[in-house]
């Protein structure tokens, strides 16, 4: 918080200092980034293939993208309620600026990309090009063919499980390394943010930020929260539980930046390793609720900006083009523009330079978007726990209504089941 807090005043009140603090906040995403890969590899790998049966991997997987595509539809519809309700572009009349070289190559590759791309994208032209980019879908695919192939392999692959899962608890000691850095990240983040785009930004079109921050609310308490509710557990505390994950979040506007420690933490809430590492991985493309708000309230904000008028129907054809080009809303940067444009271009009736309209505030939206992708793809572990039936709700309630505490999650080789301070609490099988 006073990493943030000071970034704001320094961008603020000293913007050529703020943009020149840029390589502080992306060194640290950067830092996370290194490990990403190898965490989400070896926690796939050594989840799955220690669960000894293939088929609980198949339906795990199936479960969670039911899930995925059942809470993307709801977010997406909710926001094409709240535009076409708050009506934030109307009487705006406005004419894009000209498009920037940026903007300018979001819109060829928008132009360029097709429904289905996202589908041919999981397959890595190689193993290690998939590390090299740190593509998160390309790995999550590679880890489960892996983990397939040692399954099938027996008794014999089981000494490579073992070692590839000290593997990854070396890499969670990198992320505990790493995470002293954090408020020294967030600092550098904001400041860069502040300093580039002004505080003004915030408010030239605040009305469509505040829609779009109120209907993300919206989602993550009453969406969100029933899922949580129907799970057992308080959304309120399990966001308590979150708190720090989620400050760097917001400090650094990538959720990515909290992917190893939110595995690990949802691990020692009680969901199941195999779930978590299928789930967390997966859901960072396609479970980006943020991303869909985002995208339904953009797509129609540009068209009522420029005074397009879209029917009932036109509006329910970009709702089922945005269901399938916001599964590649991820892991690259702009990829939410790039999508955007790929999107306008489809429906044909909003002229695609439009997005230059809120080109200059995506900056600060990129913080809700990025908290909402990380409350749903939390809760999305645990309501997928609870339908395999390996969720106990009243231990996961114990962990959250304990005190505070200093428990190095990051660094425990198994999610802890008893305190001093509550010895009765219950074993999870």
């Amino acid at each position: 918080m006073l990493g943030i807090a000071l970034g704001i005043f320094v961008g603020h009140f000293f913007p050529s200092t703020g943009v020149a603090l840029e390589p502080i906040g992306q060194s640290f995403i950067n830092l996370i980034k290194m490990v990403i890969a190898p965490v989400i590899f070896c926690t796939v790998v050594s989840g799955i293939a220690g669960m000894g049966s293939l088929r609980s991997a198949g339906r795990i997987g199936v479960k969670a993208l039911i899930y995925f595509e059942v809470l993307s539809t709801l977010a997406l519809i909710l926001g094409l309620v709240a535009i076409n309700v708050v009506r934030p572009g109307e009487g705006a009349n406005a004419e894009p600026p000209a498009v920037s070289d940026t903007v300018s190559g979001y819109i060829s590759k928008g132009e360029g990309s097709r429904w289905y791309d996202f589908i041919f994208d999981i397959f890595p032209d190689s193993a290690v090009g998939a590390f090299a980019d740190g593509d998160v879908l390309q790995v999550l695919f590679f880890s489960v063919v892996f983990a397939i192939a040692l399954s099938l392999m027996g008794e014999a692959g089981q000494p490579i499980v073992r070692g590839i899962d000290r593997v990854g608890k070396a890499f969670f000691q990198v992320i505990r390394i790493v995470m002293y850095a954090a408020p020294i990240g967030a600092f550098g983040a904001m400041a860069f943010a502040i300093g580039k785009f002004g505080i003004n930004t915030l408010f030239s079109l605040g009305w469509l930020i505040a829609t779009f921050y109120a209907t993300s609310l919206f989602f993550v308490v009453v969406v969100l929260g029933i899922v949580a509710a129907i799970c057992g557990i308080n959304l309120f505390k399990l966001l308590r539980y979150l708190k720090e994950e989620l400050l760097i979040v917001l400090g650094t506007s990538s959720s990515e930046s909290v992917l190893p420690q939110l595995i690990k933490k949802l691990e020692h809430l009680g969901a199941p390793k195999p779930i978590v590492g299928l789930t967390v991985p997966a859901g960072y493309s396609f479970n980006l609720d943020g991303t869909s708000i985002y995208l339904s309230l953009a797509a129609v904000y540009v068209a009522q900006a420029q005074n397009v008028d879209l029917s009932l129907m036109a509006q329910l054809g970009i709702l089922g083009v945005l269901l399938l080009t916001s599964k590649g809303a991820a892991g690259v940067t702009g990829s939410g523009f790039i999508v955007l444009a790929a999107t306008l271009s489809s429906v044909g009736t909003i002229p695609v330079a439009g997005i230059m309209l809120i080109f200059g505030i995506d900056k600060f939206m990129s913080e809700c978007r990025a908290l909402t992708n990380v409350c749903g793809n939390s809760v999305a572990s645990i309501f997928i726990s609870k339908w395999e039936g390996q969720w106990d709700a009243e231990y996961a309630r114990k962990i959250l209504d304990s005190p505070e505490d200093d428990l190095e999650i990051l660094t425990e080789d198994e999610p802890i089941h008893r305190k001093k301070e509550d010895s009765e609490a219950p074993a999870r099988v």
